[in-house]
């Protein structure tokens, strides 16, 4: 009796090594194992007539977004500032285009908290992005998209 409880403690200790290792060397296993994908946005932010950035002064520039561990049917936000860099009071509009990989853009949504209101000259508002996560995504890894705002008359 003694020698099987011996055998099945180095088999639980000698599984939970490798598994261990395992995760260590591959960080997507470790993802599935805890049930969350890590989903990182290489894509670029490009604007027209306005500005985004990441603090109200617009002394930083946003140039990419990295919107951490995106789990399936969750919501992440990133908090933005956009200025009206133009010469006349505008209104703004979003897309996202370039989806890498392109049925990225089936099972994700972006979308935005701004409400429409025109933007005087020099004028900055605060926008919350958001990056919606289908709960049925599967096949994907990573992927990238572009974040395209523009400000027009």
């Amino acid at each position: 009796m003694r020698q099987s409880k011996k055998i099945l403690l180095t088999t639980i200790f000698v599984a939970a090594g490798i598994l261990v290792a395992f995760v260590l060397l591959n960080g997507t296993v470790m993802g599935t194992l805890l049930g969350q994908v890590t989903l990182p946005n290489l894509g670029t932010v490009k604007t027209t007539g306005v500005g985004v950035y990441w603090d109200s002064g617009c002394s930083n520039s946003v140039t990419s977004v990295n919107w951490g561990t995106v789990a399936p049917g969750s919501t992440n936000d990133v908090t933005v500032y956009i200025k009206n860099e133009g010469n006349a009071a505008e209104t703004l509009s979003s897309t996202a285009e370039n989806w890498n990989p392109s049925i990225a853009s089936t099972y994700m949504t972006l979308t935005w908290d701004y409400g429409g209101q025109v933007i005087d000259v020099g004028e900055v508002v605060q926008v919350t992005l958001s990056l919606s996560v289908s709960d049925t995504i599967e096949g994907i890894t990573s992927f990238s998209f572009d974040i395209i705002i523009v400000g027009s008359d």
